[in-house]
């Protein structure tokens, strides 16, 4: 937004909850353009899916994704996730 003062950006929603789910996926291609283009990470609304051929890869590719989600402070709701699934039916 340019305003009189100069240029004010958002630091949170500021319409709410509402606009999330055309927000985030939009910020995880920001956060993780690497990861999407070698094809192993699948982000849909605000789903994000790691694939995986073993367990100690998925590991390493939680561990990158968490890493690089935590350098923008972006919080993950825990109690929102599932991990481990050798099979997952997803849209």
């Amino acid at each position: 937004i340019i305003t009189h003062c100069g240029i004010d950006e958002y630091l949170r929603m500021p319409f709410g909850i509402k606009n999330a789910p055309s927000h985030s996926p939009t910020m995880m291609n920001t956060i993780l353009p690497t990861e999407l283009s070698e094809g192993w990470l699948i982000i849909y609304i605000d789903d994000v899916i790691i694939c995986s051929d073993s367990w100690s890869l998925h590991l390493e590719r939680l561990e990158r994704v968490f890493h690089k989600i935590a350098e923008v402070n972006m919080k993950i709701p825990l109690n929102k996730c599932n991990f481990g699934f050798k099979e997952l039916k997803a849209l």
